[in-house]
C-alpha cells in the first residue's frame, strides 16, 4: 500500500498511529528497523486483546454491510476479513510485550510526537489520516503531516478515501495548504486496493527537498 522498494525497507521507519498490527513484527523480524507509535500503547497485551474482542464482531458487520465499497478480491469476504486482521493482531499480541521493552512500540500520538527532528528516512500513516475525516479537521491533518515531516524525511499516507464514504474532502484543502507552505507533494497510485477507489497515497517532503522515485 506504501509502494515501499528495497531502499526505503533499508532505512529507518516510524509508523504512526499503527494500532494492533503486524507490520512491525514483520518487518523488525526480517531485520529492518521500524518504530510504531499509538496512544494505544500505554495498555497492555490483555487490555488491547479485550479491546480487539470487544469490537470484533461490529468490525465485520460493518463491512458486511458496506460490502460494494470494497473490492473482494485477495481479501474474498467480510468474515475472511475478519480472519485475516484477526491473524494479524494476534501477530502483534505476541510481539507487544517484547517489542515494547525494546522501545518498538511508543505510546505517542499525532499530531505531536516527542521525537528529534529527522529522526527517520520514512513517516508511514495507514488507516487514520483522510481515514478519520468527519472526526478529524483539516487543521488536525495538516498538523499531523507537518509533525511526520519533522521526524521523517519523507511521509507517506494511505489510503485517501474516508472509512465506508468514498473520497476524503479534506485531500484538497490539505494539499493546497502543504504546497503553499513549501512541502514537496505528490499523489501517486499503489499496486493495492481494498477500498474501492483507494489506490492512491501521498507522499510529503518538507520544503526544499525532492520526492524520490
Amino acid at each position: 500500500m506504501f509502494a515501499l522498494t528495497p531502499g526505503d525497507l533499508s532505512g529507518t521507519i516510524i509508523d504512526c498511529a499503527a494500532g494492533p498490527a503486524s507490520f512491525n513484527v514483520e518487518l523488525s523480524a526480517e531485520g529492518h528497523e521500524v518504530i510504531s507509535c499509538d496512544p494505544l500503547y500505554s495498555l497492555t497485551a490483555n487490555e488491547i486483546r479485550a479491546r480487539i474482542e470487544a469490537t470484533f464482531d461490529t468490525m465485520v458487520a460493518n463491512a458486511r454491510a458496506a460490502r460494494d465499497e470494497f473490492v473482494w478480491h485477495d481479501i474474498t469476504s467480510p468474515e475472511h476479513l475478519g480472519e485475516v486482521r484477526m491473524a494479524a493482531m494476534q501477530r502483534f499480541l505476541t510481539d507487544f510485550p517484547k517489542g515494547r521493552a525494546e522501545g518498538r512500540y511508543l505510546d505517542q500520538a499525532l499530531p505531536h510526537l516527542d521525537l528529534r527532528d529527522d529522526a527517520f528516512d520514512l513517516a508511514l500513516c495507514s488507516a487514520f489520516l483522510f481515514t478519520y475525516t468527519e472526526q478529524l479537521s483539516a487543521d488536525f491533518h495538516i498538523a499531523a503531516i507537518g509533525e511526520m515531516c519533522r521526524v521523517a524525511t519523507e511521509a507517506r499516507i494511505f489510503p485517501l478515501l474516508k472509512s465506508y464514504g468514498g473520497p476524503s474532502p479534506h485531500l484538497e484543502p490539505v494539499v493546497d495548504t502543504l504546497q503553499k507552505r513549501g512541502y514537496r507533494v505528490e499523489i501517486t497510485e499503489v499496486p493495492y486496493e481494498f477500498q474501492r477507489g483507494g489506490n492512491k497515497m501521498i507522499a510529503v517532503k518538507k520544503p526544499g527537498s525532492t520526492i524520490a522515485g
